[in-house]
């Protein structure tokens, strides 16, 4: 019986574990069991204790899982943090551009408020003025009033330029019939003396009833009748001091000043008068002027033709300075009566008046 329980044994043995059987005798079974039973208490606390580890061990994990998220959770949020700290320091840095920026717009502002200041100011007198001088014009001492005494000096000056054609008159040496007269030009055409017209002459004229030709000039040397001389130098003379009183009348000073006496009267020009420096002097030196103009003479006794002539040319220029004062225009630079025909009858006429 004995052998059949330690073959039981035996065969439960084999049955649970393919290692070698052993062969438990049966005075050792009791032993070998409380052996087993310890074991098996031994390896049910060695479990619990495992479960316990087990757990202990997923807290930890867990816990270590948390921590490492929560460590990559504050690199990350530390990363955030340096790159804000750099944008900070970026704008803190741009900052002070714009604050130096706008301390300098402010100081150019301060200046420029100043100057609107400046400018205001005198806007506002400047506007004063001119609001005074709209009520100076606008009263009656205003431009109504300048514009009648400016019609009334024209009118004046008429009146003596009126004086000054019947002192001098310039009229042509042949009448038509009918009333009409002959144009200087000798060009032929007609036309009537209505008001405001161009009277038309022909054949040559003359002042006071004196002739004032290129035949002089020409035969100098060879005329024998002196008194052809003098009453060139006389209608020169006459033609001279009728334009020193029409420029004195306009109130034009004139470019080649008349020195009048009579039949020995000058014409001055300053430009021929004027002697250049060396070219080696300095930059500051550009002419001296001589203070005593040059003098031409309006005769042909005892002085030089080619003098002579170039008076005749200067007291033309006069004459052509005056027409272009009034806006007319010169009938050309060998028509001195034409001219001073032309320029009486300019000033008289209705025209002077409405330019005014």
């Amino acid at each position: 019986m004995g052998s059949e329980k330690s073959l039981s044994l035996e065969e439960k043995v084999v049955d649970s574990s393919s290692e070698p059987t052993k062969i438990i005798q049966w005075e050792d079974l009791e032993q070998e069991l409380a052996r087993l039973w310890s074991l098996s208490s031994a390896l049910n606390k060695a479990k619990e204790k495992k479960s316990s580890l087990e757990l202990k061990l997923q807290s930890l994990i867990q816990l270590r899982a948390e921590a490492l998220s929560r460590s990559n959770e504050l690199e990350e949020r530390r990363q955030k943090l340096e790159a804000r700290k750099l944008a900070m320091d970026d704008m803190s840095m741009r900052s002070k551009l714009v604050v130096e920026d706008v301390k300098k717009r402010e100081g150019r502002l301060s200046v420029e408020i100043k100057t609107i200041l400046v400018a205001g100011k005198a806007l506002s007198v400047a506007s004063k003025q001119l609001q005074e001088a709209n009520r100076l014009l606008a009263g009656e001492r205003g431009l109504v009033h300048l514009k009648n005494l400016q019609r009334m000096r024209g009118k004046r000056q008429q009146y003596m330029i009126a004086q000054i054609a019947l002192l001098y008159p310039v009229k042509s040496s042949i009448e038509l019939t009918h009333g009409e007269k002959l144009d200087s030009s000798s060009n032929g055409s007609r036309s009537g003396d209505s008001a405001g017209s161009k009277p038309l002459n022909l054949g040559p004229l003359t002042i006071s009833g004196l002739r004032l030709t290129a035949l002089p000039l020409k035969k100098a040397s060879f005329f024998s009748d002196k008194k052809e001389v003098q009453k060139y130098a006389s209608a020169l003379g006459y033609i001279a001091h009728a334009v020193s009183l029409i420029a004195s009348y306009l109130d034009v000073p004139l470019r080649y000043p008349l020195l009048f006496g009579g039949s020995r009267s000058y014409v001055n020009d300053y430009v021929s008068s004027v002697d250049p420096m060396p070219s080696d002097s300095t930059s500051s030196s550009l002419l001296a002027t001589v203070s005593k103009p040059t003098e031409f003479p309006l005769f042909l006794e005892g002085q030089d033709i080619t003098r002579a002539a170039y008076a005749i040319f200067l007291l033309n220029k006069d004459i052509e300075q005056l027409l272009n004062f009034i806006g007319v225009n010169s009938l050309g630079p060998r028509h001195v009566l034409a001219n001073l025909k032309e320029l009486l009858r300019s000033i008289q006429s209705q025209e002077y008046i409405d330019k005014i």
